[in-house]
């Protein structure tokens, strides 16, 4: 089942009126992501999975409070939320992005290139658990966004890669409200969202919350 609220679509747990209130007063979208956005949308299958302008505004303020040297991000997809990462950068600061869909690659790397970031954001393609290890950086904040049966893994991959107070941020835990399902009739995906849960509240290594911003985010700090 999925979850609703007053009939709302899968993934819209807020008054349309009440989000489209709290868009007008917020950060504009930029010219590039408004493009992004919108060719997104024309082009590409599953838009939804795209960030979007209130997440996109969030995981900037995020980034902007962080105020990270590194990111890492696991999951590109177009490149909207890496753009809205990349925001948040320290000077010298670099993003890097992962993702196993070559065939977005020339949109991704256009719109990165639009945005005045190809000296920022490193672009890499392939699989995530066999690219991270090759990185050699300290992260001050991952945004894991990928394939959901893999986030305890990337989760894993990451945790010593991450700095003490640095933060591992994680998309759709709420998805689509399947989460609140009985566990025995949980398909794979939502399982594994759902177990990704469980393990972050129950590592003691992190504070942590969730927050119900559109699919829901889960934050954690590293102690």
């Amino acid at each position: 089942m999925y979850f609703r609220i007053n009939n709302l679509a899968p993934m819209e747990f807020i008054e349309e009126k009440i989000e489209n209130y709290a868009l007008a007063f917020s950060q504009a979208e930029s010219e590039v992501l408004k493009k992004l956005n919108r060719d997104t949308h024309a082009k590409v299958m599953m838009p939804r999975m795209l960030s979007g302008h209130m997440q996109g505004n969030v995981l900037a303020m995020f980034s902007k409070m962080i105020q990270p040297k590194q990111i890492l991000e696991i999951g590109t997809y177009t490149g909207y939320s890496g753009i809205c990462l990349a925001q948040g950068l320290i000077e010298n600061g670099t993003l890097h992005t992962i993702d196993i869909n070559d065939e977005l690659e020339k949109m991704v790397r256009g719109f990165i290139e639009e945005a005045g970031l190809t000296d920022r954001i490193n672009y890499y393609l392939g699989n995530a658990i066999t690219i991270i290890p090759t990185i050699k950086e300290t992260f001050d904040l991952v945004f894991i966004d990928a394939d959901k049966k893999n986030y305890a893994e990337y989760y894993d991959l990451v945790f010593d890669k991450v700095r003490s107070g640095g933060y591992i941020i994680a998309d759709n835990v709420l998805w689509s409200g399947k989460v609140l399902d009985d566990e025995a009739k949980m398909d794979v995906d939502t399982k594994a969202i759902h177990d990704y849960n469980k393990k972050i509240h129950n590592d003691s290594r992190v504070e942590h919350m969730l927050l119900p911003v559109r699919d829901g985010l889960m934050i954690a700090r590293k102690k």
